[in-house]
């Protein structure tokens, strides 16, 4: 497709600040639809702010391909990525695109999507080229989804007559086991943790409350951050926590946790708030709410401290809570509540850790098992 003049074709690996640059310079009835899509995701579906920007992004990398802006290996930043997705566990520190239930067609019909050869041959080439950038198997089923439910969302608004994204065969999504610390390396996580604490160093205190509620609780590192002080319960021992597409839930927490969760609130919280403070549970050094990045530098500096322990964010620790719950013979259905996941297949994944840290045991101690 032809190149548009004034817009310089994005390279592989194309940062946030091309497709912003590549969605102003697509034409203002592109931009109209982009703008609905993204109010219906933030709106109607109560996506989180980092997911619509994901939708989004992958719309724009899509449209911008089809107009000749973009090789289609532009992205808004993948979900299921690194740290920067929380992290992914399947449902990740990043919600993955499925097709879209909702929307149901306002006003007329649009034209903004017709005539840029929005069909499956374009979306194969859209694919094709990130493909070729070498995205992974997993990034490449996820984009797949996200364009299938962008399309079948333009053809309930009218802005297509036909839903490409319906014949679109995605690949299989790779998944691949994730690390998980064993039972004495938590343990160890937490003793290290609490001789710092024993300082009292408000810092302190709070970097071993919130690994001690990570891992007791297994949520997500945006629900611990989005947590206020009131959405802990000290006397039942649990948490009020908001999820995905606002989703509210309450999970417990043990004693341990509840421990450290009230000396961080009695000794430690008000020695970093200030004035201006919000009602947030964590707090910053500068009486901020904490940010996740925040929580990733302190999970990391602390299983730094743990002797053979894996490199990990707080999605580790999730992880890690999950695979203990299995292994101390919690059932699928009461794992599933507590992480908050939407469907009992992401909660599955768990079992197969288990499964293969078993035939590991077995394969390292019984002597007939080569």
């Amino acid at each position: 497709m032809a190149q548009r003049q004034g817009v310089p074709r994005a390279s592989t690996g194309s940062s946030r600040v091309d497709l912003h640059r590549v969605r102003s310079a697509l034409p203002g009835e592109v931009r109209t639809v982009l703008a609905d899509y993204e109010r219906h995701l933030a709106l109607e579906r109560g996506l989180s702010p980092h997911t619509v920007r994901a939708y989004v992004g992958d719309a724009v990398s899509l449209l911008g391909h089809l107009h000749g802006f973009l090789d289609g290996s532009g992205t808004a930043g993948d979900p299921a990525a690194g740290s920067g997705a929380d992290d992914g566990d399947g449902d990740a520190d990043a919600d993955r695109p499925t097709a879209d239930p909702g929307g149901a067609p306002a006003g007329g019909p649009g034209v903004g999507l017709r005539g840029v050869g929005l069909d499956l041959e374009g979306l194969r080439g859209w694919l094709a080229a990130q493909l070729g950038a070498g995205a992974s198997r997993t990034t490449m089923a996820r984009r797949s989804a996200s364009a299938r439910t962008f399309t079948a969302w333009a053809l309930r608004r009218g802005h297509l007559d036909v839903d490409p994204g319906s014949r679109l065969v995605a690949p299989v999504r790779h998944r691949t086991l994730p690390s998980v610390l064993r039972q004495d390396q938590a343990s160890e996580l937490m003793r290290v943790s609490a001789a710092g604490a024993a300082q009292l160093d408000p810092v302190a205190l709070r970097d071993h409350a919130l690994l001690e509620l990570l891992y007791a609780t297994g949520i997500r590192v945006s629900e611990l951050c989005g947590l206020d002080v009131d959405d802990v319960d000290s006397r039942s021992r649990v948490l009020r926590v908001m999820g995905k597409g606002g989703k509210e839930r309450t999970v417990p927490f043990g004693v341990p946790a509840a421990a450290a969760v009230s000396t961080w609130l009695d000794q430690g919280r008000q020695a970093l708030a200030r004035d201006d403070s919000p009602p947030a549970l964590w707090l910053g050094t500068r009486g901020g709410r904490l940010q996740p990045a925040s929580v990733r530098r302190i999970v990391h500096d602390a299983l730094g401290a743990v002797s053979g322990a894996p490199d990990m964010g707080p999605h580790g620790l999730r992880h890690s809570a999950a695979t203990h719950l299995l292994e101390g013979g919690a059932d699928l259905r009461s794992v599933q509540e507590l992480l908050g996941h939407a469907t009992l297949s992401t909660t599955q994944l768990y079992t197969h850790v288990t499964v293969e840290r078993l035939k590991a045991i077995h394969d390292r101690t019984h002597p007939r098992s080569r």
